[in-house]
């Protein structure tokens, strides 16, 4: 019970990686709000772990300054924000990505922090305690073509990490991040362009361990950097990759 008595906020919740961390927290203690762009997903994983849903588009300030009320109203106070929600554009040559691609993956990925950050700042240094933990990726560290605007896009929220962790540490706040290689996830067939055993085999033949990451290698990860027991640790950007990027 690591997280016994903190309250959490976890964002692209209802599914894969985000759905992993969300069951992890509430097993170790965490009262949990399962926030999701997909209302009946947050629903049914606020259910089955006994959290809170909540329907927000994380790339947009209304909606989820509307997520910060709410769980301040109904939660009181937040001890861990999980910035996870997260999309990608299909792999093709960076100069053919549309532009409505591009921005909405800088928007979801990228300014999504931002709004956070301006929403939940004031709380945490009021209350001069926190832990905000960014889910990244492995194409932050070690990009791969054809995947260029979003490996930039981790790669920023690599940089985020850190440059908040310096900010916010004499605030008593902590920010860390973990760098998936890819998963199980609804975004699994768009990295790979299409889910075929052939490509599958490509892309394990690349991870020294040769699995994909989980859900539950997430949450695990997730829930020792958010605990106390990492009090710490700031700045840090763990790759939870099977080797990928050694």
């Amino acid at each position: 019970m690591r997280l016994l008595n903190k309250t959490a906020i976890v964002t692209g919740a209802g599914s894969g990686f985000g759905a992993g961390i969300a069951r992890k927290f509430a097993a170790e203690g965490a009262q949990v709000l399962v926030a999701d762009i997909n209302g009946e997903a947050a629903q049914t994983i606020a259910t089955e772990i006994n959290g809170m849903p909540c329907m927000v588009d994380v790339a947009d300030g209304a909606s989820v300054q509307a997520m910060a009320d709410l769980a301040i109203k109904e939660m009181g106070n937040v001890d861990i924000i999980v910035n996870n929600a997260g999309v990608t554009h299909l792999p093709a040559p960076m100069e053919t990505v549309s532009e409505p691609d591009f921005d909405r993956v800088f928007a979801v990925n990228c300014k999504s922090v931002y709004l956070i950050a301006r929403a939940f700042n004031t709380h945490m240094k009021t209350r001069e305690s926190g832990a905000i933990l960014n889910v990244a990726s492995t194409a932050g560290v070690s990009p791969r073509p054809n995947l260029n605007w979003y490996n930039a896009s981790k790669g920023w929220m690599n940089t985020a990490t850190k440059t908040m962790a310096v900010e916010l540490a004499p605030y008593g706040i902590r920010v860390n991040a973990l760098n998936p290689v890819a998963g199980e996830t609804p975004l699994l067939a768009s990295f790979m362009g299409e889910d075929t055993p052939e490509r599958r085999a490509q892309f394990l033949a690349t991870i020294p361990i040769g699995r994909f990451s989980t859900p539950e290698d997430m949450g695990n990860a997730a829930c020792y950097l958010c605990s106390d027991e990492a009090s710490m640790i700031t700045g840090v950007c763990m790759e939870v990759d099977g080797g990928r990027c050694i």
